[in-house]
C-alpha cells in the first residue's frame, strides 16, 4: 500500500501539496537571503534541494518516484526546516514528531537500498527478522552521523540543544525505525525495483 492510498489521496493531490509545500521553503529560502540569516537560508536551501531530487532522479534515470513517497520525503524535510525556526525549543512534542517522521523516511530509505541488494546478489538470503534488525540499526547509526554533523556545524546551519535533546531524538529515530520495520516496508517496494535496475545497469557497463 502506498502513501497515497493510506491517506486516501490521489497523485495529483499530493503534488500540489508537495508543491506548495516546496513554496513555503522557497520563500523561507528568500526570507533568509534578504534576513542575511544564514542559518535559515543554508537549512532551508538544503531541504529545498533534497525536495526536488525525485525530479533529478526522472531527469537523469528515468525514474518516476511514487508520489506518495515524494510527499513523504517533503514533509520531513519541511518539518525539520520549520522545527529549526523556534519550534524545537518551544514545543518538545514538535521534536519528537519531526524526528519520528525523518526517521521513517531514513529507514525507508535504508530497506529500499538494502533489499535491492539482497534480491541483485545471489549470495544473499536474508531472513525477514534480519531485515527488521538493519532497518533499526541503519537508523540509529544515520542518527549518530547526524548528531556529530550537528555539533560540527553548531550554530552555522543547525543548533545542538543538549544531552537530553540527543537522547530524546534517538528514542524518537527508534519509534520511526520500528514503525517502517512492522508497517512500512511494502511503501518502498517501487524505489527497490528502482535501486536494483541500478545495480543491474552497473554491473553490465
Amino acid at each position: 500500500m502506498t502513501l497515497g492510498e493510506a491517506l486516501g489521496l490521489s497523485d495529483s493531490q499530493e503534488r500540489i501539496i508537495v508543491r506548495g509545500l516546496q513554496l513555503v521553503l522557497l520563500a523561507l529560502l528568500g526570507y533568509g537571503v534578504v534576513t542575511l540569516q544564514f542559518g535559515i537560508s543554508g537549512t532551508t536551501g538544503l531541504a529545498l534541494g533534497i525536495t526536488l531530487l525525485p525530479a533529478w532522479l526522472r531527469r537523469e534515470y528515468g525514474y518516476s518516484m511514487d508520489a506518495g513517497l515524494v510527499l513523504w520525503i517533503t514533509v520531513a524535510v519541511v518539518l525539520h526546516t520549520i522545527g529549526s525556526l523556534g519550534l524545537y525549543q518551544w514545543y518538545q512534542w514538535y521534536d519528537e514528531i519531526a524526528h519520528t517522521v525523518s526517521a521513517t523516511v531514513v529507514a525507508g530509505l535504508g530497506y529500499a537500498a538494502f533489499r535491492a541488494f539482497e534480491l541483485y546478489s545471489d549470495e544473499m538470503d536474508v531472513p525477514p527478522t534480519f531485515r527488521s534488525v538493519f532497518i533499526v540499526v541503519f537508523v540509529l547509526a544515520t542518527g549518530v552521523f547526524w548528531e556529530v554533523l550537528e555539533f560540527a556545524l553548531d550554530g552555522t546551519v543547525v543548533t545542538v540543544y543538549g544531552i537530553d535533546d540527543i537522547v530524546t531524538d534517538f528514542v524518537f529515530n527508534a519509534v520511526g525505525a520500528v514503525i517502517v520495520a512492522l508497517w512500512g516496508t511494502d511503501s518502498v517496494g517501487e524505489l527497490v525495483g528502482f535501486f536494483r535496475s541500478r545495480l543491474r545497469s552497473d554491473s553490465n557497463r
